[in-house]
C-alpha cells in the first residue's frame, strides 16, 4: 500500500511558530543553495517565524555554518545554528563529567570538548570514553588506540556524535560519515556504540528549546533523511516535512517504517509556501 502525503493544513505558515531545517541536502548542496531555499527562508522570516538550522555534521562549528549560509545569500546568526557537537558535549558533561575522552574526529569536536573543560587523552590505558565522529583524518593509529582502550584494557565506553552513513555531495556523490568510523571500531572490538547524538536524539532538541524557547508542539522539522530528520521529529513531538532534494526518494519512502514517515512530502523546499505536497 502506497503512503499518501497528508494534505497541508489550510495555512501552515500561520499555524506553526518555528521551523527547524536540516542543511546538507535540504537548504544547500555543496556550495549552492537548493532551488527555493532562499525564497522559503525569506518568506518565513518575513512572517515573523522562528527559523533554526540543525546539522548532524560535526566537522564544522555553528559559526562556520552561519558564515556559509550568509555567504550563500541567507544572512544567519550563529544563535540560529545547532549541531551534533552540542548534544555530544552536553551528554558528556552531564553523564561522565570526569571522563577522560578520546575523540576520533576533526578539530571542531576537539575544540568543543576543550571549551567545555573535558579532559582528553590518547593513552589507551587512561581512556574512559571513545567518541567516534565524522573524521576525514581517520587513520590506523586512531583505530589502534580505540581498539586498545575498548578491547585490550576493557575500560572505555563507545559513543558517536551522529548516526549518518554519508554526507551528500553534488552530483549524487557522498563522503563516508561517522557511522563508517563507528562500524570499523565495533567490527574490531565487538563493543557496541551505546549512545548516538545529533538527530534523531531528543537531547539535541532539548538544547535548542532551552536556548530559543522553541515549543516542539508548534514546530516543523524539515529535512531530506528518514532515519535522522523524520525520526527526530517523531521522537520530539514536532511535525515533519520531507524534501526530495537529498538522500530520500519516493521509492525509499514507500518502504519506510511508520516511525520514519513524514507528515508532508515536498518536491522542493519552497512548496511549503505554496501548500503543494506531492503524492508518495
Amino acid at each position: 500500500m502506497q503512503h499518501q502525503a497528508e494534505p497541508f493544513p489550510s495555512d501552515p505558515i500561520l499555524e506553526f511558530e518555528s521551523y527547524v531545517f536540516d542543511l546538507d541536502g535540504t537548504i544547500y548542496l555543496g556550495e549552492a543553495l537548493l532551488p527555493g531555499a532562499q525564497r522559503l527562508i525569506e518568506g518565513l522570516r518575513a512572517r515573523g517565524k522562528r527559523v533554526v538550522f540543525c546539522s548532524n555534521n560535526p566537522t564544522k562549528r555553528p559559526d562556520d555554518y552561519a558564515a556559509k549560509l550568509t555567504r550563500l545569500g541567507l544572512p544567519t546568526d550563529v544563535s540560529e545554528v545547532y549541531t551534533s557537537l552540542a548534544a555530544t558535549v552536553s551528554w558528556i558533561s552531564r553523564t561522565m563529567p570526569e571522563a577522560r575522552v578520546y575523540p576520533i574526529g576533526e578539530m571542531p569536536l576537539v575544540e568543543a570538548l576543550a571549551e567545555a573543560g573535558i579532559e582528553m587523552t590518547d593513552d589507551p590505558e587512561r581512556i574512559d570514553l571513545v567518541v567516534s565522529s565524522y573524521d576525514r583524518t581517520f587513520e590506523y593509529r586512531k583505530l589502534q588506540i580505540a581498539f586498545d582502550a575498548l578491547w585490550f584494557y576493557k575500560r572505555a565506553r563507545l559513543v558517536t556524535t551522529n548516526p549518518d552513513r554519508f554526507c551528500p555531495f553534488p552530483g549524487g556523490r557522498g563522503e563516508p560519515d561517522a557511522a563508517c568510523i563507528t562500524a570499523a571500531i565495533t567490527a574490531g572490538t565487538q563493543v557496541e556504540c551505546e549512545a548516538v547524538f545529533g538527530k534523531p536524539s531528543k537531547d539535541l532538541l532539548d538544547i535548542i528549546s532551552a536556548e530559543t524557547g522553541l515549543d516542539p508542539a508548534t514546530s516543523v522539522m524539515v529535512g531530506d533523511r528518514l532515519a535522522t530528520d523524520m525520526l527526530f521529529a517523531k521522537n520530539t513531538g514536532m511535525r515533519s516535512a520531507l524534501v526530495l532534494t537529498g538522500e530520500t526518494d519516493l521509492d525509499m519512502l514507500r518502504v519506510a517504517p511508520d516511525e520514519h514517515r513524514p507528515d508532508w512530502v515536498l518536491g522542493r523546499i519552497d512548496d511549503l509556501l505554496d501548500h503543494q505536497p506531492v503524492a508518495s
